[in-house]
Order: structure tokens, then sequence, then C-alpha cells
């Protein structure tokens, strides 16, 4: 669950970082002025629409930040040239799933991102 007290901090702060009213911010994220009223004063908690028009939006705004508080803002994707980890023998691609390659592994990390790697072939 959102605490939606923080929730209206963080908020405040991507207002200030983009310096936008309350007005030009809703009308950026395509919802009436009064949705963003009623989120800032406490009134109404954010719904899920809300938050998935501001990510979009704004690209620096890190989904799991604006919903946790935990990652940064304003977000940088890392730029990361590591390629996908093969298996150095059939042996061990083997011991993993004998009838079955690998399609791909997709590594969660805890600030919300992921990476997706596709063994070479």
């Amino acid at each position: 669950m959102v605490n939606t007290e923080a929730f209206i901090g963080r908020l405040e702060e991507i207002l200030r970082f983009y310096n936008l009213t309350a007005s030009s911010f809703a009308d950026r994220i395509g919802v009436q002025r009064s949705s963003i009223s009623h989120l800032l004063s406490g009134r109404n908690k954010p719904s899920l629409e809300f938050v998935m028009k501001v990510v979009k939006t704004f690209p620096e705004v890190n989904l799991y930040w604006l919903l946790n508080g935990k990652g940064s803002f304003p977000y940088k994707a890392e730029q990361k040239t590591a390629t996908a980890p093969t298996p150095t023998s059939t042996a061990v691609s083997q011991s993993i799933e004998p009838a079955r390659g690998i399609e791909k592994i997709i590594v969660f990390y805890s600030d919300g991102t992921f990476k997706t790697y596709f063994p070479q072939k």
C-alpha cells in the first residue's frame, strides 16, 4: 500500500523539479486540475491510472521511487554493456534444463528496474 503523505511529498518534489504549478502539471499528464488538488490535500489517493500517466509523461520519474520512495529522482538509467552470461559447457546448460533450452533470463533489481539477458546461440 502506498503511504499517501509520502506520495504527496514525492509529487510535490516532481512539481518543484519541473517548475510546474499543480494546474500545469494536471494539463501535462492529462487529468482534471481538481484531481491534483484533491491528491495534494490528501483528500484522494492516487489511482494506478494517475501514477502511470505521471511515469509515462516524465521519464525521469521512476515508478518504484514514486510509489515507495526507493531509488532516486531524477532517475537516470545506467548504461551497462554487460552481455548475457553463457554456459561454459553443455553439461552446465543441461544440468539446468536437460529437455529445454533457456530462452531468456530476467534480473530484477531492488530499485524497481530489470535487465533481460538472451543467451547466445
